[in-house]
């Protein structure tokens, strides 16, 4: 009980406490769009195609998350246009950008010049090395989120739901559904570090998946999720440190716990 009490006076512990709150804010509000548009695969496919974007850096030398954020808004368009056209189905357009990004990555990261240690960081996560920066980066994008979310609910729910009622009603629903994809790529981007690629998709849908099994309401699913992945950030880093296991794994395997004993009580009751 000492070493736990002892564990939250650590800089890097603290770090990983606030990271993991304005990730589950961030996350929370844009997952809750992301179950509700059934955009689960489109944001697994922006997810790997962010790996493009790491290497690119990694080879320029500038910040691998800068690179990966430019790289995966811009996935998150072509997926999106594409989707659009008659000649393209939407999985082949997710999966052009999937394998695109991963294939850039790849080359790029052997191609850069010396020894590449923040590799597996970036693959695996690990919330326990999360800086300053990546923290104001959580914080001023859940900051703008809330914003966005408070002010445009209506017309998001109306696009998240039934596309062609809101284009009867006149909303923009293109404009909104590029920011939207916008803002799940630099969702993604801003997870990297705590999860990695391999997992971060599950932070933006398990907590939601869960909301949803006690109500529909697409506040209360925000609201919700937040308080759940929150939670799941928490247990996953206790897991993580009595077991010595990597941090994301944990918090990943710890979400799907608490998915597991929701729906086994919702089965029961």
């Amino acid at each position: 009980m000492n070493d736990l009490t002892e564990l939250f006076h650590y800089t890097f512990f603290q770090h990983a406490l606030l990271g993991g709150l304005f990730a589950s804010i961030a996350c929370g509000i844009i997952g809750t769009y992301i179950v509700t548009r059934r955009l689960v695969f489109i944001s697994g496919g922006i997810t790997h195609a962010s790996f493009g974007g790491i290497g690119i850096g990694l080879y320029t030398g500038i910040s691998p998350l800068l690179a990966a954020a430019v790289f995966s808004v811009l996935s998150a368009f072509g997926v999106e246009w594409l989707s659009k056209r008659n000649d393209m189905r939407e999985d082949s357009a997710i999966a052009v950008f999937w394998t695109f990004g991963m294939a850039v990555g790849i080359i790029f990261s052997f191609l850069a010049p010396g020894f590449t240690p923040d590799l597996s960081s970036f693959l695996f996560g690990n919330i326990l090395t999360i800086t300053e920066g990546d923290i104001w980066l959580l914080a001023v994008l859940s900051i703008v989120l809330s914003i966005f979310f408070a002010l445009f609910l209506r017309p998001i729910v109306a696009t998240a739901f039934d596309r062609e009622f809101a284009r009867s009603q006149r909303m923009p629903v293109a404009a909104f559904e590029y920011i939207l994809m916008m803002f799940v790529a630099l969702t993604i981007v801003s997870c990297l570090r705590m999860v990695g690629i391999v997992l971060a998709i599950s932070l933006l849908t398990l907590p939601q998946m869960t909301a949803n099994l006690f109500t529909h309401s697409f506040k209360r699913i925000i609201w919700l999720s937040i308080l759940i992945g929150y939670t799941g950030c928490l247990g996953g880093l206790l897991l993580s440190y009595q077991l010595q296991v990597p941090s994301g794994a944990a918090i990943i395997f710890v979400s799907i716990l608490i998915y597991t004993g929701a729906k086994l009580y919702k089965l029961r009751r």
